[in-house]
C-alpha cells in the first residue's frame, strides 16, 4: 500500500532546522509531495494552490515556526548554490551526444540521494511528477506575494538573492560562447556581413562584449533601469544573431552528411539562449514573482524532458532519418513501375536475381554439410548471401524483398502535399503502381529460382556428386517452412532484418559524404601513387555511387547469416525466413525427395508457408520504412479515412489495376525500374 502522507500540522511541526542536510531536504521534498496532492490524480492545478494558500495561512499564525523557518531557510541558501541549476539544468554536463545518453541512463537506473548540495540533483527530488508545472505556473500574483513576504522576505526586486540570476546569465553565456568557438561548429559556420550591424558577422566573438556591457549598466543602474534595458535589449539582438549564424551549420550537414554529435551540439546550444532570454526577462520583469514562477515551471518541464531517453535520440537524429528517408525516397523511384515496359524490365531483372540466388541455395547446403559450429556456420551463410547480394546489385538485377525499404519512403514523399484536388487518386495510382512492381519482382525472383535450383540439382545428379541436400535434411527443411509452425514469424522477422538494412545503407553513406571519403580517394597522395590518379578517381565516383546499395547488401547478407547464430546462443531461437532463398530450399528438399513429395501434406504446408513469407517480408519492411519517412518528413496527418475510401472504391472499381500494368502510361521522367 501507498505510504499516507502527513497533515499539514505535522510537517509544519517537523521543520527542523537543527536536522542533518538530508533530513532537510527530504521535509521540503515531503512539503511539495504534499501540496501536489491536492491535485489527486488529475491534471486541474486548482487543488493545489489551494493547499499552498492553506499553508500560508498556517505560516500566518504561527510565529514562532517562521523563526525556525527562516534559520532552515538561511541554511538552505548556505549550503546550495541556485545558480548552476538556473543555468545549467537540463543541459549535457559535457556537449556530447554519447555523454548525454549515459548521463539520462544514469539517472534513470541510479537512485538520487537527497544529501547532496547540488541542487540540480536535488531538483529532480523536489518536483519529479509532470504535473508539478501546472501548479506552480497557477500560483496567481497575490499567492506569490503572501508567499515572499511570509516566507522569504526578500526584497520584491531580488527574490533570488545576492546575483544569483546574474551569476546563471554569465555561466550560460559563457556556454554559448564555447559552443559557438566550438572547432566542428566553426569549421562549418557561414558568416556573412551586414553593414547595418558589421559584428553579426562575426556574432560569437562580439557577445562576450555585449554581456559585459549589459552586466555594467545592471551593477551602475540597476536590472530595470533605461540604460540596463537598452543593453539587454543588445545583448537579445547579439543572440539572435548567434542563433542565425549557428543555422547555417544545418545547411552545412545537408549537404555535406550529417552527425548526431553536431547536431545535438546544435540543440544544445539553442536551447541555452533560450534559457538566456528567460533569465534575462526573470531579472528585468516588473512582477519577479510571476517571472520567478514561470521560470520554476519551465525548470519543472525541463526535468521531465531530460529524463527521456527517446526524446534525446529522436531530437538528436531527426535529420539524420529525414537525410535517411530522403535518398531512400530517391532510390526507391527506381522499383516503381508506371507501364507495361518497365513492368516487363522488372520482371527480366527479377529473374536474373532468382537465378543468381538458385547457386546461393546450392553453396548454403554446401556450408551446412560442412558441419561448422553455430557461429561459424553463420558466418558462412552471411558472406554466401552477401555475395549474392552484392553479385544481384553488380549486374543489376532484383531481389524483390529489398525494394520495399526503399520505395516506402517514395511513397511517403507523395503525401507532403494533399492539397491538391487529384493528391488522394494521384496517391492511390502510385500504390497500385508499387503493388504491381512488388508482385512483379516475386514473379521474376522464383519464377527462376526453382527451376534454377532444379537444373543445378540435375547436374549435380548427372555429374555423380549426388543430391544437393541428403533425405533426412529435405525433410527438415520441408518441416522447417511450414505453415504450421513459427514461418509467419520468422517471416515478420526477417521483414525488421530487410528494413535495418536499409538503415545501415543510408548511416553508411552519410558517413561516407560526411567524412568526404569520395575526395580523399581521389585526390590522397598515398590512394592516387597505389592506384594512379585517374583510376582514383573512377574508384571514387563509383563508390559514391554505390556505397549505399554495397551497405545493404553486405549487411542484409551478414545479419540473415549472423543474427540466428547470436540468437541462437541467448537462448531465444529466432530464424530468417526469406521468401526467395526459402524457395530454393524447398524446391531443392522436393527434387531430393521425387515426385512421390506433390502428393504429401508436409510439401503443400511448405508451400503455404511460402505464400505467407513474400508478403510478410514486403509488408513488415514497407510498414517500418513508411513510418520512419512520415515521421522524418514531418508529414502532417492526411485524410487516412479518404484515402482508404479511395483505395476500397479503386478494388472494386479497377482490381486488375493492382495486378496488371496500363499499356498508356508513359513513363515518369528520370524514374523507372533499375537495379537492386
Amino acid at each position: 500500500m501507498p505510504q499516507r502522507l502527513p497533515d499539514l500540522t505535522h510537517l509544519l511541526d517537523a521543520l527542523d532546522p537543527g536536522a542533518s542536510r538530508a533530513e532537510r531536504h527530504l521535509w521540503l521534498t515531503a512539503l511539495l509531495e504534499w501540496v501536489r496532492a491536492g491535485m489527486g490524480s488529475g491534471t486541474d492545478p486548482a487543488g493545489a494552490v489551494a493547499r499552498v494558500n492553506l499553508m500560508l495561512d498556517a505560516v500566518q499564525t504561527r510565529p514562532q515556526w517562521r523563526e525556525r523557518w527562516r534559520a532552515w531557510w538561511q541554511l538552505f541558501k548556505d549550503t546550495v548554490d541556485p545558480a548552476p541549476l538556473l543555468a545549467d539544468f537540463g543541459f549535457a554536463p559535457r556537449t556530447a551526444f554519447m555523454s548525454a545518453l549515459g548521463e539520462r541512463l544514469r539517472r534513470k537506473l541510479l537512485p538520487i540521494t537527497p544529501d547532496t548540495y547540488d541542487l540540480i540533483n536535488l531538483f529532480d527530488l523536489l518536483l519529479p511528477d509532470p504535473r508539478d508545472a501546472l501548479w506552480i505556473k497557477a500560483l496567481d500574483g497575490d499567492t506569490l506575494d503572501r508567499m515572499q513576504s511570509l516566507l522569504f522576505e526578500a526584497p520584491k526586486d531580488d527574490i533570488w538573492g545576492n546575483g544569483v540570476l546574474m551569476d546563471a546569465l554569465t555561466y550560460s553565456v559563457g556556454q554559448v560562447s564555447a559552443a559557438g568557438f566550438a572547432a566542428e561548429i566553426r569549421a562549418r559556420m557561414a558568416h556573412t556581413v551586414s553593414q547595418a550591424h558589421p559584428y553579426h558577422s562575426r556574432p560569437f566573438h562580439a557577445l562576450p562584449g555585449q554581456f559585459e556591457a549589459f552586466k555594467a549598466a545592471v551593477k551602475t543602474d540597476g536590472a530595470r533601469s533605461p540604460t540596463a534595458l537598452a543593453a539587454a535589449q543588445a545583448l537579445r539582438e547579439q543572440l539572435d544573431a548567434c542563433r542565425h549564424a549557428a543555422y547555417t551549420v544545418y545547411a552545412h550537414l545537408d549537404e555535406n552528411g550529417i552527425s548526431v554529435g553536431i547536431v545535438f551540439r546544435l540543440s544544445q546550444l539553442r536551447e541555452r539562449m533560450v534559457r538566456i532570454r528567460q533569465l534575462l526577462d526573470c531579472l528585468q520583469s516588473e512582477q519577479p514573482a510571476q517571472a520567478t514562477a514561470r521560470l520554476l515551471a519551465q525548470l519543472a518541464l525541463v526535468g521531465q524532458a531530460k529524463r527521456s531517453i527517446r526524446a534525446l535520440i529522436a531530437s538528436s537524429t531527426h535529420l539524420t532519418a529525414a537525410k535517411v528517408a530522403e535518398r531512400s525516397a530517391e532510390s526507391g523511384e527506381h522499383y516503381i513501375t508506371r507501364n507495361v515496359a518497365e513492368y516487363r524490365h522488372m520482371l527480366a531483372t527479377a529473374a536474373g536475381g532468382g537465378a543468381v540466388l538458385a547457386f546461393t541455395t546450392w553453396a548454403k547446403f554446401a556450408i551446412v554439410g560442412l558441419g561448422l559450429s553455430a557461429f561459424w556456420g553463420g558466418v558462412g551463410f552471411g558472406l554466401n548471401y552477401a555475395t549474392s547480394f552484392v553479385i544481384v546489385m553488380l549486374l543489376h538485377w532484383t531481389v524483390a524483398t529489398k525494394q520495399p525499404a526503399v520505395t516506402a519512403p517514395a511513397m511517403a514523399a507523395r503525401l507532403k502535399d494533399m492539397s491538391a484536388p487529384d493528391a488522394v487518386g494521384n496517391f492511390i495510382d502510385e500504390v497500385a503502381h508499387l503493388l504491381r512492381s512488388q508482385i512483379a519482382a516475386i514473379i521474376g525472383n522464383l519464377g527462376l529460382v526453382i527451376p534454377g535450383v532444379l537444373l543445378i540439382c540435375g547436374a549435380l545428379h548427372l555429374g555423380g556428386l549426388g543430391n544437393m541436400v541428403d533425405p533426412d535434411y529435405a525433410h527438415h527443411v520441408m518441416h522447417d517452412q511450414s505453415l504450421l509452425g513459427p514461418t509467419a514469424f520468422y517471416a515478420a522477422f526477417t521483414g525488421v532484418l530487410l528494413f535495418a538494412s536499409s538503415i545501415i545503407a543510408g548511416w553508411v553513406e552519410n558517413w561516407f559524404v560526411l567524412y568526404q571519403l569520395e575526395s580523399a580517394i581521389a585526390w590522397n597522395p598515398r590512394y592516387t601513387r597505389v592506384l594512379g590518379a585517374e583510376r582514383a578517381r573512377r574508384w571514387s565516383k563509383w563508390l559514391r555511387a554505390n556505397i549505399s546499395g554495397l551497405a545493404a547488401n553486405i549487411s542484409l547478407g551478414l545479419m540473415l547469416g549472423l543474427v540466428p547464430a547470436f540468437t541462437g546462443f541467448f537462448g531465444l531461437g529466432l530464424e530468417v525466413r526469406h521468401v526467395t532463398l526459402s524457395t530454393g530450399q524447398v524446391a531443392a528438399a522436393a527434387y531430393t525427395l521425387g515426385l512421390g513429395v506433390l502428393t504429401t501434406p508436409e510439401f503443400w504446408w511448405a508451400v503455404a508457408g511460402i505464400a505467407v513469407i513474400g508478403p510478410l517480408n514486403l509488408a513488415v519492411s514497407f510498414l517500418l520504412a513508411f513510418r520512419l519517412a512520415l515521421a522524418a518528413h514531418s508529414v502532417a496527418p492526411v485524410e487516412r479515412r479518404h484515402i482508404r475510401q479511395a483505395f476500397f472504391e479503386r478494388v472494386r472499381q479497377a482490381p486488375l489495376s493492382f495486378l496488371l500494368p496500363p499499356r498508356d502510361a508513359p513513363p515518369v521522367a528520370g524514374v523507372g525500374p533499375s537495379s537492386s
